[in-house]
């Protein structure tokens, strides 16, 4: 059934007795992309945001707000579901997954209850064939079109301050902030591209702040502002380089304000200008909406409202993910209270920053970073984002505002860290997390079902697969009995964690090789990948080559994916040329790198 826009909606508001708009509130989301809290309200010296200052003294700033995901399509699908996309198998970067339909996406909820839904104008949800759950989603979509008397709620979304726009225009010289006067944070080495891209990216904030402005304006001259809730907040972290894709503060921190107008001060946790401290994230956002609006809240949603009638106790942590990005595999978990940050990095032997094709083709500040690493040019700590990362990390941000100091072997912070991993753990498992499947493995293990019903069935042995996750990221040979023991197990993806750990702990599971050569022949393309590489590193380049052929030549999009990315560290790592390389991916029945394959291969010859 098909919800039409207008004559239904003023139906509902009968049926309801809503016959006025003021009954409940009108709610504006403005959301601006890829930046952190770049604000003046929020302290950054350089930020010129008058508007978003102004409605920060007019209304609340929330100073741990965080994306669940550091990465738009993710972000938006945990938002517009109400429930994390690692729940769901949605949180791969660009992917398109079925949820069941039972699962109502919040605007439809919205609707159903009266309020006329527009969304001006991105969209990027990883969802597979839903109906559009908008009454108008376009870049003409606009809350003047409800019926009278409806309320409503309107997304404006923003993109001057996306990666794209980073690099300044062929012959720009002029900048707000003079390039030279920018202070960069200690991971960038310093270099023209660099604080250019910087300075560029504040005039860009300058911009976004006036088009936000803008909405603020219209919104008072049609006089609604008095009857409307406005929440400006972030997709997600900052923009460049160590922003945007990664779980810490600079990808998933954002600047979130709440506007509460007279009227509906009573609702508002704070007073005008005042902070809040209590974490939210973006789980939270669809729950809490519906509490301000009046609005049932469903039992699938995973957020806590945060505001309205149905105000839950605030968080003690909120809980992060970050999966595929781009073409680039990696499965990274956190969470993150008022004052620290747990991070389990469960591809260790990858590094934070992967060579991702779309950044390096459009930044400067990508290229030059990496290519001041590759000229021995950069300090421990610029040198460390091109580098395997740690299997654990925990940040204590007072004093430590960029995270540059893991202090995950401190004994002093021993309680604190297994406190937090912990409650890692009970994130992972209470929200029955898909993200230690591999992607490839989604359509078979689903069935004629979904990626969420599997995983909230028994055939998924979770429990299990975290404790195996936990020994191969580990990468201690301590537990290469148990990772050995799980390369004969039955489940498909108890035996790809096995041999992931087998691949982290590369010359060390050399006990494991003959298994590891089995498994080249596994059932599941996603096992041979990783055995492939393992056993590559194990002195059989050769086998791995001949198995990582197969999969590119016969097997899916996201197996061939897999397969890409092994053989290009396979090529990195010495084991595999270049000519090699580049002839198995030709010979891919994905044809040539392109999207969500990557691209760069060979491109630092």
């Amino acid at each position: 059934m098909r919800w039409q826009p207008i004559t239904l909606a003023a139906a509902l508001l009968g049926a309801v007795g809503l016959n006025h708009a003021s009954e409940r509130p009108n709610v504006v989301w403005i959301t601006s992309e890829d930046n952190s809290p770049y604000l003046g309200c929020y302290g950054d010296r350089l930020a010129q945001t008058p508007h978003l200052d102004r409605l920060a003294a007019q209304g609340v700033r929330y100073r741990n707000a965080f994306a669940n995901a550091p990465v738009c399509s993710a972000a938006r699908t945990t938002l517009i579901t109400g429930m994390y996309a690692s729940s769901l198998g949605a949180h791969n970067h660009r992917s398109s997954v079925a949820i069941p339909n039972r699962f109502g996406l919040y605007p439809e909820h919205l609707r159903r209850a009266g309020y006329y839904c527009s969304n001006n104008a991105k969209t990027d949800y990883n969802l597979e064939g839903r109906p559009r759950p908008w009454d108008a989603s376009s870049n003409r979509a606009h809350y003047r079109d409800r019926a009278p008397g409806q309320p409503f709620f309107a997304v404006f979304n923003l993109t001057t301050s996306h990666e794209s726009q980073v690099a300044p225009r062929p012959g720009k010289t002029a900048f707000r902030v003079p390039p030279e006067n920018v202070p960069l944070p200690p991971y960038h080495p310093d270099t023209a591209e660099i604080r250019r891209d910087w300075a560029n990216y504040y005039d860009q904030m300058t911009l976004m702040d006036a088009q936000a402005g803008g909405v603020l304006a219209e919104l008072e001259q049609s006089g609604l502002d008095a009857d409307t809730i406005v929440f400006y907040y972030s997709d997600h972290g900052g923009a460049l380089p160590r922003g945007k894709r990664n779980i810490h503060d600079s990808g998933t921190r954002v600047p979130l304000i709440i506007r509460f107008p007279e009227k509906w001060r009573h609702l508002a946790p704070a007073g005008p200008g005042q902070w809040v401290d209590d974490p939210v994230s973006f789980v939270d956002l669809p729950a809490t909406v519906m509490s301000l609006c009046g609005v049932g809240i469903p039992s699938n949603y995973q957020g806590r409202p945060f505001l309205g009638d149905r105000t839950m106790p605030p968080r003690e942590h909120v809980f992060l993910f970050r999966g595929r990005m781009d073409e680039r595999y990696d499965t990274v978990r956190a969470v993150r209270d008022r004052g620290f940050r747990y991070v389990r990095n469960y591809s260790p032997h990858r590094p934070w920053g992967q060579h991702y094709s779309y950044p390096f083709e459009v930044q400067p500040s990508m290229r030059a970073w990496h290519a001041e690493f590759v000229a021995g040019r950069c300090n421990e700590i610029q040198s460390a984002y091109w580098q395997p990362k740690p299997s654990e990390e925990f940040y204590e941000l007072a004093g430590d505002p960029f995270e540059l100091r893991n202090r995950i072997g401190e004994p002093g912070h021993a309680g604190r860290i297994a406190e937090l991993r912990a409650a890692l753990r009970a994130e992972i498992l209470a929200t029955r997390d898909t993200g230690f499947i591999p992607e490839g493995m989604f359509a078979k293990l689903a069935g004629s079902g979904t990626v969420y019903d599997y995983a909230q069935s028994a055939a998924y042995p979770l429990d299990r697969v975290l404790d195996l996750a936990d020994k191969a990221s580990d990468g201690d040979p301590v537990h290469l009995a148990a990772l050995g023991a799980a390369l004969d197990d039955p489940h498909p993806v108890i035996r790809y964690w096995a041999a992931t750990g087998c691949l982290i702990l590369r010359g060390k599971a050399a006990s494991e090789k003959t298994k590891l050569r089995a498994l080249l022949g596994d059932a599941w393309a996603d096992v041979r990948v990783v055995a492939a590489e393992a056993i590559a590193h194990l002195g059989e380049p050769e086998a791995a080559v001949e198995a990582l052929g197969a999969v590119l030549e016969t097997g899916t999009l996201h197996e061939a994916l897999a397969a890409q990315n092994a053989i290009d560290y396979l090529w990195q790592g010495g084991l595999v040329t270049l000519a090699r390389a580049h002839d198995l991916v030709r010979a891919s029945k994905h044809g040539e790198p392109g999207d969500r394959i990557p691209r760069h291969l060979g491109s630092q010859e």
